[in-house]
């Protein structure tokens, strides 16, 4: 058995200097599979991404994913990519086999929550109410640098983050607080805004819509109060009122106070997404 990897197309290019290309996983020159890379914009040495790998029911469990794997890796590091990620469904058992033992390990992951029938009550002192606009203003700004300075750790050039950050932004809340079905509030304590939350439907997963969390975050002078989770309660209520049934988030792995918090309070992971050097 020789098992390689056969273009099934042309590499296309996109104008952010991004590309991508299929390819079919061949026994003997017979596909028995196939494999998805490509790669994320950005400087030279920056990520690629093995966006899949299928191998026939038939023909499987005899290291033909493997090979197929390491030889996506090849091609990656012939495009000057530095690292690899992809992401794996949390009930695919054999796929995060696979990724633990070729090296890949978790960055961040997906995670969701069946919610409550009735909305959960914030303690006692606490309430929360929409942003206005001075406010949703001021808090804009600064996230976007926030998401801007993460793309920038991750690779990214300062100026190609700082647009993507701004794309970003203008996609999801393309009117403001004024864009249907989003919903930015603050958590008040003795008057004083504590911290936000910005909740808002969206596909987590292909054909998957649930609440989604997109930002929540308590002002640094007020963290280890509480407020965490209150802000989690809260996006809880959003979410309901809005008629949602499970509540979605996003979560880096190494922020484990977050990660513990979220398992506290009933999320489950739904994807992991998990990376490795080249």
């Amino acid at each position: 058995m020789t098992t390689t990897l056969r273009p099934s197309g042309p590499i296309q290019s996109g104008a952010d200097g991004a590309q991508h290309r299929a390819y079919d996983v061949c026994d003997n020159g017979r596909p028995v599979g196939a494999v998805d890379i490509a790669t994320e914009p950005g400087p030279a040495g920056g990520a690629g991404l093995l966006r899949s790998l299928r191998i026939d029911e038939p023909v499987r469990r005899r290291g033909r994913g493997t090979i197929a794997a390491l030889a996506a890796e090849e091609v990656l590091r012939g495009w000057g990519c530095t690292q690899v990620r992809t992401e794996v469904a949390a009930d695919n058992t054999a796929a995060r086999r696979l990724a633990a033992a070729l090296g890949y390990t978790e960055r961040s992951r997906n995670m969701i929550k069946t919610l409550p029938s009735g909305p959960p009550a914030l303690a006692e002192g606490l309430t929360a109410r929409p942003m206005t606009p001075g406010e949703f203003a001021a808090w804009e700004e600064r996230a976007i640098a926030a998401y801007a300075e993460s793309l920038v750790t991750r690779g990214t050039s300062e100026a190609t983050a700082l647009e993507a950050a701004r794309t970003s932004h203008a996609r999801h809340l393309p009117d403001g607080l004024a864009t249907e079905g989003a919903h930015l509030h603050l958590l008040i304590h003795d008057g004083e805004a504590v911290g936000h939350v910005w909740v808002a439907r969206f596909e987590i997963h292909p054909g998957l819509l649930v609440g989604y969390v997109f930002d929540v975050e308590v002002h640094e002078e007020f963290r280890g109060r509480g407020y965490g989770r209150a802000l989690m309660l809260q996006a809880e209520r959003i979410a309901l009122a809005a008629g949602d049934e499970r509540l979605g988030l996003h979560v880096v792995t190494a922020n484990t106070a977050a990660v513990r918090l979220y398992e506290s309070l009933g999320y489950e992971p739904s994807q992991y997404h998990l990376t490795k050097p080249l």
